[in-house]
């Protein structure tokens, strides 16, 4: 019987595709072990999107090729290089890491457990490098997977790719073209993960928003326009056949853009009790002339229009968001725009980007890159201010009563907070973990709360 390692790094995104690879993996027969030393083959599935990450992936194949050269029980164990950074460095990872045994792309995770059978057992095979360009899948409600998250929560990706021109980013050429499921296959998913238990389903893709927009035969709207549900299957469709569904539990929206929300994704969210008053939108910044260089198909007068819209549409609305410091051509001006913008907007959840210089985006190729230390002491203030406007935040809901769900004995998380992204309630530890809870707040200590 072959024994599978495997390292998971990077966001929710590519969670799932090591979800439905150990799912195949275990179809064929193969055992997971959380010991890298026992594995027959380690998968590290990668991420690259920011130069962090990169080094993360980098130093877990170091460790996994160092560990097997020094172990005499890992001398046979194949390495298979998975995900983002095979992705995007097709071409120069083999010659870079010769001791990699094969690279795989997001078009191979299905194919993964033959891909193991070809290489155990064989001493002297030759690096095999199977990543394609242009990477064309998306899973389906069916789609076998093993996930690795509590039993009480889940991710459920509704689309893959991304069609949008930001300057900064590298995901649409790692992942390609935006591509959306069909809705009976999410719906299937869901009703799939709510009968086993679970109480939270977390929407995924790399913009939620733009879901079933690429399947419209007419013209697409203008991104500030918005989107008219009438057109086809969208994200308001989805949420309201989601919200149809039996049982208590969450929906939780991540990874919206602000170009593709409409009056009626307001509405849908609003008649939509299971949808928590949560929504994620990266808006990168709020100068004009830095949505302009950064490519984001929005102004400052857009933004803050729809900021009001979904707060006066949506009452009680949580808005969590995410802002880049430091991008090339980015003056004194824009920054203070930037600082005074998050003070008065008051945002529930924040948080801040230090630029990161990509090779492969058009930002790379700009002028105007910024000293590492203007783009250091910026997201320091940033962050500041984001402080301050949580202080606030926690201290209005002293005395309050939150509904919670209990992630394990002593802490939780309210509506207005994501898994592993935003803050933690402290509870008492007598309330059963995977359950919804009633409790009140009566202290804060920095971001989290004590109920």
């Amino acid at each position: 019987m072959i024994k599978v390692g495997l390292v998971s790094l990077g966001c929710a995104k590519n969670l799932i595709d090591s979800e439905i690879m150990v799912g195949h993996l275990q179809q064929a027969g193969m055992t997971m072990t959380p010991e890298a030393e026992l594995a027959d083959v380690l998968i590290i599935n990668t991420c690259s999107f920011i130069d962090m990450a990169k080094k993360e992936s980098v130093g877990a194949i170091h460790e996994a090729v160092d560990a097997r050269e020094e172990s005499k029980k890992r001398k046979r164990q194949k390495i298979i290089v998975a995900g983002c950074l095979s992705q995007r460095f097709r071409e120069e990872l083999p010659a870079l890491m010769p001791e990699v045994d094969a690279f795989i792309g997001l078009d191979q995770i299905t194919q993964v457990a033959p891909i193991i059978q070809n290489l155990v057992g064989v001493r002297d095979h030759e690096q095999e490098n199977l990543v394609t360009k242009g990477p064309q899948y998306i899973p389906d409600y069916d789609t076998p997977r093993f996930r690795l998250t509590p039993k009480h929560f889940a991710y459920i990706k509704i689309a893959e790719g991304c069609n949008h021109p930001c300057s900064f980013c590298i995901i649409p050429k790692i992942r390609g073209r935006h591509r959306s499921r069909s809705q009976e296959s999410i719906v299937k998913e869901a009703r799939q993960l709510i009968e086993s238990g679970v109480k939270e389903i977390n929407l995924i893709s790399q913009d939620t928003t733009y879901f079933g927009m690429d399947k419209w035969e007419e013209d697409r709207p203008k991104p500030t326009s918005g989107v008219d549900s009438s057109k086809g299957e969208s994200l308001s469709t989805l949420i309201r056949e989601l919200n149809a569904i039996p049982g208590d539990f969450w929906i939780r929206l991540l990874y919206t853009h602000p170009a593709h929300w409409s009056d009626d994704l307001i509405a849908a969210i609003a008649e939509s009790p299971k949808v928590a008053r949560y929504i994620d939108m990266p808006l990168q910044h709020i100068s004009d002339n830095m949505l302009k260089l950064m490519r984001r198909e929005t102004d400052s007068a857009h933004i803050r229009g729809l900021l009001k819209r979904i707060r006066a549409g949506i009452p009680g609305i949580a808005i969590r968001t995410t802002f880049i410091v430091g991008f090339p051509g980015e003056t004194d001006a824009d920054f203070q725009e930037l600082v005074q913008f998050i003070e008065d907007e008051k945002f529930e959840r924040a948080g801040v980007f230090n630029y990161s210089r990509e090779e492969g985006t058009r930002a790379d190729k700009m002028e105007g890159h910024l000293h590492h230390m203007t783009r250091k002491s910026r997201y320091e203030k940033a962050m500041l201010a984001i402080q301050r406007n949580i202080e606030h935040v926690n201290q209005d809901l002293l005395g309050k009563t939150l509904r919670v769900l209990v992630e394990e004995p002593g802490v939780a998380r309210g509506e207005m907070d994501a898994p592993d992204i935003d803050t933690t309630v402290f509870v008492p530890k007598r309330l059963p973990a995977g359950q919804f809870a009633e409790v009140k707040i009566k202290d804060w200590r920095g971001y989290d709360l004590v109920a």
